[in-house]
């Protein structure tokens, strides 16, 4: 009888460890996944959007090569601003066809809406560069942050009382709560800009910059 000087572990054995070693590999494998779309999503998704904005502005100029539509769109629209804010004549025009359009009826309330939420963002009329905190319930005390849009309701007979924009978390909506001047306090911590991104993120923005804070100390 013949004996082997090698030894083999039990099959058994080896097939639990293979299948544990596939499964942790596995494992790596999804997880790097997820890494990726964690890196890339925000990437690809700025593109996308980068990209639909460039085709839509290219686009309203058909008959002229591909991106040259999309420069001279900026170009008419840079032209247009600066007539319109450095020349008394072209402001003249502009304050004219302005006039124009809100006194049309139908037209004058679609016309004021979009310009007046415009201007809220751009220009020098912006209306969301005062953030503050909003108490909406005393016990348990919940706040929330929002924008003051007007701190004097009197021709509403609300003296007392001023207006305070809060915007949904991931969205671009929210809606207009009418409040006592003793239930907000200003933000000033964050700038009128991070106050929107801190809302937007629905409060994840910032978490990054708190935790090293907290760590130096």
């Amino acid at each position: 009888m013949v004996v082997s000087k090698y030894s083999f572990p039990p099959a058994k054995h080896v097939t639990l460890t293979s299948f544990f070693t596939m499964r942790r590999l596995a494992a790596i494998l999804f997880r790097s996944f997820l890494q990726g779309l964690l890196i890339l999503s925000p990437i690809a998704i700025t593109a996308y959007v980068i990209y639909i904005v460039f085709d839509s502005v290219d686009s309203l100029v058909p008959w002229v090569p591909r991106g040259l539509g999309f420069l001279l769109i900026i170009c008419a629209v840079t032209f247009i601003g600066y007539m319109g804010t450095r020349f008394f004549l072209g402001k003249m025009l502009f304050d004219a066809f302005d006039h124009l359009l809100q006194h049309i009826p139908g037209i004058k309330y679609i016309y004021s809406s979009i310009k007046d939420v415009m201007g809220s963002f751009v220009g020098d009329k912006k209306r969301f560069n005062k953030p503050v905190w909003v108490c909406i319930n005393h016990n348990p005390e919940v706040w929330r942050i929002g924008f003051m849009t007007q701190k004097d309701l009197s021709y509403m007979g609300m003296g007392d009382k001023i207006s305070v924009y809060l915007p949904h978390a991931y969205a671009v909506s929210g809606y207009v709560i009418i409040v006592e001047i003793r239930n907000i306090k200003p933000v000033t911590e964050m700038t009128a800009a991070e106050a929107m991104k801190f809302a937007v993120s629905g409060g994840i923005t910032g978490l990054e910059e708190a935790d090293k804070t907290y760590d130096r100390k």
